[in-house]
């Protein structure tokens, strides 16, 4: 009991700490090879294609780590990738590896703070894992709402041009993930779901929505209950949400 209680502890603790820098920056020291979490580019490339269309626009690509998703989105011919941050040692790695290639940018940065960007930057956003990460750490719900929450400086929502998309994946089902988008900023949300394996065939079209009401009570109805599935949410950054609340 005292070895699976010690067990139980140190997984805890370091869940808890996906949301520190000093926990990635010893991992990538340790861990240098590339690594993908959750889905790789091919596998979302026809989604990341229907929603970002234009080629020649920035993209911003959070807590991207070693992951060769960027270097995805360039082959894919897309011109403009940023990729940040938090962890210093594996950005300094990326930066070394990506060198010759100037559509590649690396910056060190936490997510929570971006004011070196300006006011809609970007046409997009992706993120694979990062607002999970921060949902793992301590004050999880201040840090999660702190990202997306339009009232804060330099965060998601700002850095988005009007009509941009913030993709997230992550394995937040949406009784709970839409929550946070509902009480933040003026999103437009739709629903995608990716199988966890690799396999080829899949039961799930990609690119086609998932019904979704308010609550995501819609979701089981139709793709079941406890899905293996990555969910993919597509919030799509609407000014005129925010006018119309404004003047309610």
């Amino acid at each position: 009991f005292t070895t699976e209680k010690t067990k139980m502890e140190t997984e805890t603790t370091t869940t808890q700490s996906y949301s520190e820098q000093w926990y990635w920056d010893e991992r990538y020291t340790n861990e240098s090879d590339p690594f993908d979490w959750y889905q790789n580019y091919a596998s979302l490339a026809p989604l990341i294609n229907l929603y970002v269309p234009h080629r020649p626009h920035p993209v911003l690509v959070i807590g991207c780590g070693n992951s060769a998703f960027s270097e995805g989105m360039v082959d894919d011919g897309y011109e403009d990738v940023v990729s940040i941050d938090i962890s210093s040692v594996v950005i300094d790695a990326m930066v070394k590896k990506y060198s010759d290639r100037p559509q590649l940018k690396y910056l060190k940065m936490d997510v929570r703070d971006m004011k070196a960007f300006g006011d809609a930057s970007f046409d997009a956003v992706i993120d694979k894992g990062t607002l999970d990460s921060i949902l793992c750490g301590s004050n999880s719900r201040q840090h999660s709402t702190q990202m997306l929450e339009e009232q804060l400086m330099n965060k998601l929502y700002r850095v988005l041009k009007d009509k941009g998309v913030y993709i997230l994946i992550t394995y937040g089902a949406p009784d709970y993930r839409l929550r946070l988008f509902k009480d933040s900023c003026s999103w437009t949300t739709k629903l995608h779901v990716i199988d966890k394996s690799s396999l080829e065939t899949s039961k799930w079209e990609l690119t086609k929505p998932i019904p979704l009401d308010t609550e995501g009570s819609s979701v089981e109805s139709a793709i079941g209950k406890s899905p293996d599935v990555h969910y993919i949410y597509v919030c799509i950054k609407d000014e005129s949400l925010k006018r119309e609340a404004d003047s309610a």
